[in-house]
């Protein structure tokens, strides 16, 4: 039996993952928080694991005060830093060490596959930062893969949780202009990703985003289409930004990103554009 170890394993996702690899055979263990300070231990959970994925990191979508941005910055960069050092102090080394970042990445000019060209600000330095911090694993036998996620909608939780209830109450609406890119992919289209290339054992970085991307405004109508709500309450840019300060340019300000390495690797989405992706959501 394979073991895969996973770290920040507790939210929407890493749930997802531990439930589909427990079901297919694997060992999967789950790291605790307290034990990523811990190198003696870190390392017992690490040595001889096949797999190690990296999940770990604070909600993006939050108001960014100055000790926010800290625990964003710490929760990725610092639990990275543990868990590659450990990778590298083990003997018997995981054969993949999948680690996360975000499309975030990316400035919002165009759509962009793997080789887009990165932004300046916040969020960008820290996918960039993060992105630097996994690839520091320094054996020739750990191949390191990066997932650059977009925003991941499900039925039981992720971004679909939060806006379920105001959309069904005819609250839900355009935020800011709505021109915004909107990328997205379906959990269980992640989900199978992991499994495609822990298989395959594929290195480097992957959009994990679905095929066609959209815009604030085309996803806003879809979901009021789907669920017979209307979405006439816009919401003002300004209004974000009194709640999350700079913040907000997570939900005002998009990235465009489209998975060509997957696509190129033959990995099939399910859930190809939003449409099909908002309908499973919905359906009962």
């Amino acid at each position: 039996m394979k073991t895969i170890v996973i770290s920040g394993a507790s939210g929407f996702v890493g749930q997802s993952l531990v439930e589909f690899f427990s079901k297919q055979n694997y060992k999967v263990v789950q790291i605790k928080r307290e034990i990523l300070n811990k190198p003696s231990k870190l390392d017992e959970q690490i040595q001889s694991c096949d797999v190690l994925i990296n999940l770990s990191g604070a909600n993006i979508i939050n108001r960014w005060s100055d000790e926010y941005k800290k625990l964003l910055y710490s929760s990725r960069i610092n639990t990275t830093k543990s868990l590659v050092e450990s990778l590298n102090r083990v003997q018997n080394k995981p054969k993949m060490f999948i680690s996360t970042s975000a499309v975030g990445i990316y400035d919002n000019k165009t759509t962009y596959d793997e080789d887009g060209s990165y932004s300046n600000d916040f969020l960008s330095t820290l996918c960039q930062e993060w992105e630097k911090e996994a690839k520091k694993v320094n054996n020739d036998f750990t191949k390191v893969t990066i997932f650059r996620f977009g925003i991941v909608l499900g039925k039981n939780g992720g971004a679909i949780s939060k806006m379920m209830l105001p959309f069904k109450l005819g609250l839900g609406g355009v935020i800011g202009s709505g021109k915004q890119y909107f990328s997205y992919i379906h959990i269980d289209d992640l989900i199978k990703a992991y499994s495609f290339v822990i298989e395959k054992e594929l290195d480097g970085v992957f959009n994990l985003t679905a095929p066609t991307p959209t815009t604030n405004f085309e996803f806003t109508k879809t979901f009021g289409k789907i669920l017979n709500r209307p979405t006439i309450f816009p919401v003002p840019e300004f209004v974000l930004k009194l709640i999350f300060s700079e913040g907000a340019k997570v939900l005002s300000d998009g990235q465009s990103a489209v998975p060509k390495k997957l696509l190129d690797s033959g990995f099939e989405f399910k859930y190809k554009n939003i449409e099909e992706c908002l309908k499973e959501i919905c359906k009962k």
